[in-house]
Parts: C-alpha cells; sequence; structure tokens
C-alpha cells in the first residue's frame, strides 16, 4: 500500500495565497470549484478542504496527519497540536494578521476597562472571553455571523475583529482601543503522526520547501563579472550583511560574484555596480532559499 500523508488544506481566505505557497516551494495543487478534495503533482498527499477555523480540531483528532491554519485559530479551538513549523504569509501578504479591539472613532470608550458591562461582538469568541477574564473586565461577548465592523456602535459598544492592514478599520471608521493576538500561518500535526518516522520525515521536508519559499519572497539573485582592481570598490557597493561568493575566472585577473539581495533594491544598486567596474550583471528569480 502506498503511503500516505493526509493534509488539511485551509479553505477560505488563506486558500489561494497558500496553493501560491505551495507552487512556489514546488508542490503542484489543484483546486476544484466543485469539489473539496484538490490533487497534486504530490502522489504521496491526500488532500482535503476544510475552513481554516476547524483544522486545528480535526488535526489533533487524527482526521488529518498535518494541516495549515492560523495560530488565532489554534488559540481559538484550544486544541493540542504540534506545530511542524510556522510560516508569516496571510490572505494578500507576508505580514502577521492581528485582531483587535475596536469602537467608534466617536466613541467614549478609551481602554478595554470601559467596557465593563458592555456588548462586544467577534468571530473569535472563547479567545475574547479568556482574554477580557485576564483583564478582570466583565462584558457580554457575543458570537458575529459576520458583517462585524457594521455592528460596532449600532448593534453593540464594541467588536474584536481580524486586521491586516487596517484600512477597512479605517474605512469604516473604526478605532483601535487594544490589540489583543498577533496571528501567523502555522503547519501543524499531532503526536501520532509525528511519532510516525516516514510522516515526520515527509513533514520536516515540505516545511524546508515551504519556508524557503518563504524566505525567497522579495529576493532575487545577482551575477555578475569584475576585474580584480575593482574587487573593493564594487564589495562597498554592496549592503554589509550581503556579501558574495566570489570565484576566480579563467583569466587570474577577473572574477565572478553572485549575491543574494532585496528586489527593491535592484534599481538603484545594479546602476551602482555597473559604475564601480561590474560587468555581465544577470539579475535571476528566485524560488526558494534554503538557510
Amino acid at each position: 500500500m502506498d503511503k500516505k500523508l493526509r493534509l488539511g488544506f485551509p479553505k477560505g481566505s488563506l486558500q489561494d495565497s497558500t496553493v501560491d505557497l505551495f507552487r512556489r516551494a514546488g508542490i503542484k495543487i489543484n483546486v476544484s470549484t466543485r469539489s473539496y478534495y484538490p490533487t497534486s503533482d504530490d502522489g504521496e498527499l491526500e488532500i482535503m478542504l476544510v475552513r481554516s477555523q476547524e483544522m486545528a480540531k480535526y488535526v489533533e483528532e487524527g482526521f488529518f496527519d498535518a494541516g495549515l491554519t492560523g495560530y488565532d485559530w489554534i488559540c481559538e479551538s484550544g486544541a493540542k497540536v504540534k506545530e511542524v513549523c510556522e510560516l508569516n504569509y496571510a490572505k494578500s501578504g507576508f505580514r502577521p494578521v492581528r485582531w483587535v479591539l475596536c469602537v467608534p472613532e466617536a466613541s467614549k470608550i478609551k481602554s478595554i476597562k470601559d467596557l465593563k458591562g458592555k456588548r462586544v461582538a467577534t468571530e473569535l469568541v472563547n479567545y475574547t472571553k479568556k482574554y477580557f477574564a485576564k483583564k478582570k473586565v466583565k462584558a457580554d461577548i457575543e458570537f458575529s455571523w459576520g458583517a462585524t465592523e457594521a455592528k460596532a456602535g449600532s448593534l453593540v459598544d464594541a467588536i474584536v475583529e481580524l486586521t491586516e492592514t487596517g484600512s477597512s478599520l479605517r474605512a469604516n471608521k473604526l478605532r483601535i482601543v487594544e490589540e489583543m493576538l498577533t496571528s501567523t500561518t502555522r503547519f501543524i500535526t499531532n503526536e501520532k503522526a509525528f511519532s510516525d518516522k516516514w510522516k515526520r520525515e515527509k513533514m520536516e521536508n515540505m516545511a524546508m520547501l515551504l519556508t524557503g519559499a518563504l524566505a525567497a519572497e522579495g529576493m532575487v539573485g545577482l551575477k555578475m563579472n569584475a576585474p580584480e582592481k575593482s574587487l573593493d570598490k564594487i564589495m562597498s557597493v554592496l549592503p554589509a550583511l550581503k556579501k558574495p561568493t566570489i570565484s576566480a575566472l579563467f583569466d587570474p585577473n577577473w572574477f565572478a560574484l553572485e549575491v543574494i539581495i532585496e528586489e527593491k533594491t535592484v534599481k538603484q544598486l545594479i546602476p551602482a555596480l555597473k559604475r564601480a567596474g561590474a560587468e555581465g550583471i544577470i539579475e535571476y528569480p528566485l524560488n526558494k532559499i534554503i538557510y
């Protein structure tokens, strides 16, 4: 019987960005709009789409060997899972997301203490209740089925909402009172799966490729040739923490240099390298950087 790793794949806001991350890691995931069972070019994966909110529980209970979900939903579910690795990406960027306590801009509420006896709506109910209890604030925490931002000031006194950039909060004229939780995506498993030698190695290999793909985000490689007389000047142009690999060429007076840099610096760096004496400069994209 062929060995399989049962993988829970996030359906919803993380789905597209996760498909793209797997592609850059070298694993092509094909998702059909009519099926909850994606296929992939990795025959050792058995994949099912599940909401991030439910993922940790299903992994904990062994329905999946591994899955991807947010740290926020692990906290919310209370599931006991093992983290294979942290993956710092979200729906539309490569930054953590935040759960924030918000009120209308005109509200007199200035701190969480002002919400004693008040009404708060959120999708993150369990975590919010624990957070308020820790702060010794008794409030009515209720589950929100959606359109949470619209409820602040009209249906409830405050909301606890997820934000990535804060733009939606500003558009709805909401003010952040307190940041309650910072969350990133986690690749998780359970103890039984992790104790299986084959499954553990499979997950660790996947983690290496996924983190390598994230590490390469926004980075490019540069190759160039340089005469020996220009090496010091070229080295002074390169960022201090990005010293290149230097190889001797057939001509003893010339060297080949290779370096990995942030793509956003290229437009200033390439002209400076050329002026410093570099020749044959080649820029190339990176799929993965494995440290």
